[in-house]
């Protein structure tokens, strides 16, 4: 029926076409359409992928990382060195001014480092900041930043999701006041929030000479519209001009309609099954049973579910990291798909009749639910309970959850201290709680030494994936989709960088 009914939707929404003007272009806005809800502009306050795409907007790092050849360079700062293991020293670019009027320099990288750094602020990713012990200003436009501890990831991270904040203006507004009205010195200025709903940036005419490049887009006009056939109706009729994340059998039909051009990238991020292992939801949980871990591993069909559901340029996963992020090792145990030796690690874990169970998810219906039918189908007997992102994200910190689909996109840092030691070290997260991973991700994380930091990251993937403490299923790839008038190509990091937009 939902096949039928999306059918009948696109060919009743093709005859709006020719009719259809794509006011866009017309009048220099861009109008795109999020998914999911935004909690929080504050980009230390919300970790969602939308976030980080208005992170990279509105604000600017000290580094930028160019997303093709992966080379680093200068942005809020025009150069840097390493003093000693746990120094970093930074020339910042002069001349540079906040979206508010307010200068750039040394205090406010000084400010929004000790800020962030301290976890009593409430940053939402610790993994993000939490490797940063303090800044201290040199002189006016030089600063340097202390680590904890030896940490080789540290520029990766700096060019990513660490944002520099203008220091007076954070300092009265905090996290609430920047989320209601962002200010920073990225090549867009924020003009107006509705919080969740719509947001409406403008390009900033005093955007410094930074390697992201100039703004060629005048506005763009953001939406919250949850449903994909909505946004769809909408891209038709020409009230927005972008969408993305469209899944695999939508974007098929709209790439076959000339208006439209359909990109599919592969991207960092990747789904899994995170089980209670620790017995945060109860020490008798059957999930703390190694053997129902490995069962529900051998129960789903991933290959199955990249051929059918996400297709494009997505993968099998085995290892609870990306593939091409430093210390992502791949030799770890594979758990082929065999219902059969499913049903028999439950009988022996005590379980033949199966069990019953709450399964939670908070994006990808379909891909939950098929799941979910993998699960059903060998015993476990899934409660499935959809939840807003933030919603899942409180429970899972509060008390944890027996069984959910997860996803992550290692805010694009190609380094596994983004995800393995995200997720593995102790923190509200962790569903493991193993004591010796956490030590080998210590290790791995602040070993100088690349080969030692691999050694030890493989040590940790290894336990991991033997342990089955997550289930890695596969890769995400997004399709994005927009109408002819818009020029952009998609990078491989999930992030859609609004700077790299023009119109055709």
């Amino acid at each position: 029926m939902k096949s039928l009914s999306l059918k009948c939707g696109v060919a009743a929404l093709a005859l709006m076409v020719a009719g259809a003007a794509h006011a866009g272009k017309s009048d220099d806005t861009l109008n795109v359409a999020f998914t999911k809800e935004l909690e929080n502009v504050d980009s230390y306050f919300n970790s969602s992928r939308e976030g980080v795409v208005l992170q990279r907007a509105v604000w600017d790092g000290l580094v930028y990382r160019d997303p093709v050849t992966n080379e680093y360079k200068g942005n809020l700062a025009t150069s840097w060195e390493w003093i000693d293991d746990l120094t970093l020293e930074f020339k910042l670019r002069e001349g540079v001014k906040f979206h508010n009027g307010e200068e750039f320099d040394a205090d406010d990288v000084v400010y929004t480092v000790n800020y962030v750094a301290d976890e009593k602020n409430g940053a939402k990713t610790q993994r993000n900041v939490n490797w940063m012990k303090s800044a201290e200003k040199v002189d006016k436009y030089t600063v340097r930043i202390s680590l904890k501890k030896p940490f080789p990831a540290a520029i990766e991270f700096l060019s990513g999701p660490v944002s520099i904040y203008p220091n007076e203006y954070y300092a009265e507004a905090g996290p609430t006041g920047m989320g209601l009205k962002p200010v920073g010195t990225g090549p867009y200025k924020v003009t107006e929030v509705e919080p969740g709903k719509h947001f409406v940036l403008e390009k900033y005419e005093g955007y410094h000479d930074s390697p992201k490049g100039q703004p060629k887009v005048g506005k763009i006009d953001i939406r919250t519209i949850p449903d994909v056939n909505t946004q769809m109706a909408e891209l038709f009729s020409g009230s927005l001009d972008l969408i993305w994340q469209v899944p695999a059998d939508q974007a098929g039909k709209l790439g076959a309609m000339e208006q439209f051009t359909v990109a599919n990238e592969s991207t960092m991020r990747i789904g899994y099954l995170t089980l209670d292992a620790a017995g945060r939801t109860g020490e008798k949980n059957p999930f703390t049973d190694v053997r129902v871990r490995r069962a529900v591993a051998h129960a789903v069909n991933r290959e199955a579910l990249v051929a059918a559901l996400l297709k494009g340029k997505s993968k099998v996963i085995s290892t609870a990291c990306f593939p091409s992020q430093f210390g992502c090792f791949q030799d770890v145990a594979n758990y082929e798909y065999d219902p059969e030796k499913a049903k028999a690690l439950l009988a022996e874990a005590g379980y033949p009749d199966g069990f019953e169970t709450d399964y939670y998810a908070y994006r990808d219906r379909e891909y939950a639910e098929a799941i979910s039918s993998f699960l059903n189908a060998v015993g476990i007997k899934t409660n499935f309970h959809m939840l807003q992102y933030s919603a899942l994200r409180e429970l899972r910190m509060k008390g944890g959850t027996p069984v959910s689909f997860q996803t992550w996109g290692s805010y694009s840092i190609n380094d596994a201290s983004a995800i393995t030691s995200q997720f593995f070290k102790f923190g509200s997260l962790d569903d493991s709680r193993d004591e010796e991973v956490r030590d080998w991700l210590d290790v791995a994380d602040s070993a100088t030494d690349p080969e030692k930091r691999k050694e030890y990251y493989a040590k940790a993937l290894t336990k991991i994936a033997d342990q089955a403490y997550w289930v890695p299923m596969f890769s995400y790839n997004t399709n994005y989709v927009f109408t002819n008038e818009v020029s952009y190509t998609p990078t491989p990091d999930e992030v859609l960088r609004f700077v790299d937009m023009s119109w055709n």
